[in-house]
């Protein structure tokens, strides 16, 4: 019987590269494909349009007919909704009329169809045909190396470097778009919807987590001071996910202004942010975008307000020419460490993760007992699925002394990928190579 540790063999490393090489050719066939179709698919709403365009004899015809007819019959051919397909016909126009190169890119396999996705909703804001290409050349090499959900909040960032408008002045124009609406849904049940300024957006979700996961944390270590009859009372056990409890928290919330089933313990909750804002717009001689994490670029000036009511600061020194977090100016070792780490990681140092910092453990790269030291170059933040991962498999990681995570896959090193710290970079990039052993 073999051990769960037992080093792995040339066969078993052999078979596994290619197992991996197989499905990224897959990949890229898929990619190639799916560019073909959206040129099919901006050809036949082009081939409406010729319709539309042309005389008809029924003058009260809806103008709309040919596209909705050439809709439905691919929606036939293929079993999807018309309006989906009507849908996936304007996605495929926008893709290939203004977004060439991106559409090369995912002709080669160097991107998939969910990248030209984000690549494409962040730079539709952009009107100027050369500023739009100079977004795309900008932001197609840091889709090769990140994922999809990873490049949205650095696609944002780059669309809006290179938006002709003051991020400010798009600001006031989008809060007047600021709405509450519901939406009926079936087995009693109905949707809330809120559009609102992101950092207060993102604060209420925050305090709904937080007060979730006090009372989540309560269940599970529950206060046994309290007996009935000389016995300890059993509490009935909550078996509700996060989700659940966050919901149930942000309608008590609104209802009420407090949540029902939050412990008696529990202290005020407020909600939490982490803006980054260049010193210059800090103080008013620039305004270049601040960045929310988890979010991406906001206004200088709705930074500035945020900045007047914060309870704490911490002062970031960067690298001038790499952008990378040198510092962070805090007179307690321990907790200064603490605050760097949470700054420059801004969520879990596994590639592809998005678990934010206040749901990870701090770990040592090289680990303590191997005499590892306590240092922020030797320190990172995992959730916990990627800290086990880490720990209990043959995934290696070092980390370089300007904080970069390489990454070795279990295969013999078939695959390392170069991890960047996100905060504060533009290019806010991975570098990946492969290479065989």
């Amino acid at each position: 019987m073999k051990a769960f540790d037992e080093p792995e063999t040339p066969q078993y490393r052999a078979r596994l590269t290619a197992l991996v090489d197989g499905i990224v050719e897959r990949r890229r066939q898929i990619a190639r494909l799916q560019a073909e179709e959206a040129e099919l698919l901006r050809d036949a709403q082009g081939l409406a349009l010729e319709r539309m365009d042309a005389p008809s004899a029924h003058p009260d015809r809806p103008g709309d007919i040919p596209l909705r007819s050439i809709a439905a019959e691919i929606g036939a051919a293929t079993v999807q909704s018309d309006r989906t397909v009507q849908t996936r016909m304007s996605d495929a126009a926008i893709l290939v009329e203004l977004f060439p190169a991106t559409l090369a890119a995912l002709s080669d396999g160097r991107i998939s169809r969910a990248h030209a996705t984000v690549i494409a909703d962040a730079g539709l804001p952009i009107a100027d045909n050369d500023a739009r290409a100079a977004y795309e050349a900008a932001v197609i090499p840091l889709a090769a190396t990140e994922t999809p959900g990873r490049l949205r909040p650095a696609a944002r960032r780059l669309a809006d470097r290179f938006h002709p408008l003051p991020l400010d002045e798009r600001h006031r124009a989008a809060r007047r778009e600021r709405r509450l609406w519901t939406t009926t849904l079936d087995d009693g049940m109905a949707e809330l919807g809120l559009i609102g300024p992101a950092h207060l957006i993102h604060g209420i979700y925050d305090r709904a987590t937080q007060f979730a996961t006090s009372i989540l944390d309560a269940e599970r270590h529950p206060d046994t001071g309290d007996q009935l009859d000389g016995l300890e009372a059993e509490p009935t056990p909550d078996r509700r996910t996060l989700d659940q409890v966050r919901a149930d928290v942000a309608c008590d919330l609104l209802l009420t202004g407090q949540p029902a089933a939050a412990p008696e313990s529990t202290s005020p909750v407020r909600a939490r942010i982490q803006v980054t804002i260049p010193v210059r717009s800090l103080i008013g001689d620039d305004d270049e975008p601040a960045h929310l994490s988890g979010y991406g670029p906001i206004g200088a000036a709705t930074a500035r307000c945020l900045a007047a009511d914060a309870p704490g600061w911490d002062r970031l020194f960067t690298d001038p020419d790499t952008s990378a977090l040198q510092l962070v100016d805090r007179y307690r070792p321990s907790e200064a460490q603490r605050r760097m780490l949470k700054a420059r990681d801004e969520h879990c140092r596994f590639p592809g993760c998005r678990q934010p910092t206040d749901r990870c453990d701090v770990d040592h790269t090289i680990a303590r007992a191997h005499d590892g030291p306590t240092t922020v170059w030797n320190l990172g933040h995992f959730c916990r699925r990627h800290h086990l991962l880490k720990h209990h498999s043959a995934w290696r990681v070092r980390q370089r002394p300007d904080g970069i995570l390489e990454w070795t896959s279990p295969s013999a090193g078939s695959t390392t990928i170069a991890l960047r710290a996100p905060s504060l970079s533009h290019r806010h990039r991975s570098d990946r190579r492969r290479g065989r052993q």
